[in-house]
């Protein structure tokens, strides 16, 4: 279908709606809350790795409350079985039965805290979840609902007690973000709402109300899939993706996975924008949220302190939209 401005605007809208609404409670990190809608939008899942105590529990639970949607919390810890995520079929005396016993897997934004605390075997238990928004259990395939979102976070500077991500894992998050600490203005914002008592959780919590139901995103979804990309921007995303296959700090370059998550993001982004087309900053303002957890560097380039970030960053200096 051809969309029109009248088709996106409310996506737009209702993102500002729901800018305003977790600001009066979070302080700083709008590029996440743009990134979780955008994820959103695009049912994807997103990788966030930071320090304790930068939001990142608080705004996921925000946004799915915002979202209407159920809401399913992991905590990370080496005791968590794979049955703890997805769930276990229980055989029934009264109904001579086996019945499923449903995980938080089974909600519609599933929040993992310190995934990389989670043992290989449970962090695996992830994978078809959120590649193929299904789970199987005993043998039994069940499908997750509608729709389905997933939030992970991580420390990256605490290694005890830890399982680092395997790079199938990584591959599977459509976008990962770093936090870092407010800076000094935002630590001193944070302080003022707390001496106005606007940083108590009950108070503010009565307050959300929904703004949006989850056919209103279900309809979103579909109308972001609609948004125009034209061939020269295509062109763009895969000129990007083969550029991280063959330079020369990078021993694996980004997968197909990779493609897709911006091509995706784009559109979800231009939507957000009230745009019905993609132009290639909505691709640049992706690039390293999408590429940076699927490159492999060389090791000479980590030795060097080589990033994955200065590497897309100058990729991105040298690809040019044909």
């Amino acid at each position: 279908m051809q969309l029109s401005e009248r088709d996106v605007a409310p996506i737009a809208e209702k993102f500002r709606e729901i800018e305003v609404a977790v600001n009066q409670y979070v302080v700083g990190n709008a590029n996440l809350i743009r990134l979780i809608a955008i994820s959103s939008l695009s049912e994807g899942a997103i990788l966030i790795e930071g320090v304790p105590g930068t939001a990142k529990t608080t705004i996921s639970k925000i946004m799915a409350h915002l979202l209407s949607a159920s809401f399913g919390r992991v905590q990370g810890a080496v005791d968590v079985q794979p049955a703890d995520i997805i769930g276990v079929r229980i055989y029934t005396n009264d109904e001579e039965e086996f019945i499923l016993k449903k995980g938080p897997i089974f909600s519609n934004f599933v929040l993992v805290d310190e995934i990389n605390r989670l043992t290989p075997k449970t962090q695996s238990a992830l994978l078809e979840a959120m590649s193929e928004q299904q789970t199987t259990i005993d043998g039994v395939t069940y499908p997750l609902p509608r729709p389905f979102f997933v939030m992970a976070t991580q420390n990256p500077y605490e290694f005890e007690g830890t399982f680092a991500l395997v790079e199938a894992q990584r591959d599977r998050f459509m976008f990962c973000a770093p936090l870092t600490y407010l800076d000094a203005r935002d630590e001193l914002e944070v302080l003022r709402r707390d001496q106005a008592g606007q940083l108590i959780w009950k108070n503010y919590a009565d307050t959300l109300t929904p703004r949006l139901t989850l056919e209103e995103i279900e309809g979103m979804i579909r109308t972001v899939r609609e948004v125009h990309v034209e061939d020269p921007i295509l062109q763009y995303i895969t000129d990007l993706v083969m550029a991280t296959r063959s330079h020369s700090d990078v021993r694996l370059g980004a997968s197909s996975r990779a493609t897709l998550a911006l091509l995706r993001g784009a559109k979800a982004n231009a939507a957000l924008e009230g745009r019905t087309y993609v132009i290639p900053d909505d691709v640049k303002g992706l690039a390293l949220p999408a590429l940076r957890h699927r490159l492999i560097m060389e090791r000479e380039a980590i030795i060097g302190r080589i990033s994955t970030d200065t590497v897309i960053n100058e990729i991105l200096g040298v690809v040019e939209v044909s």
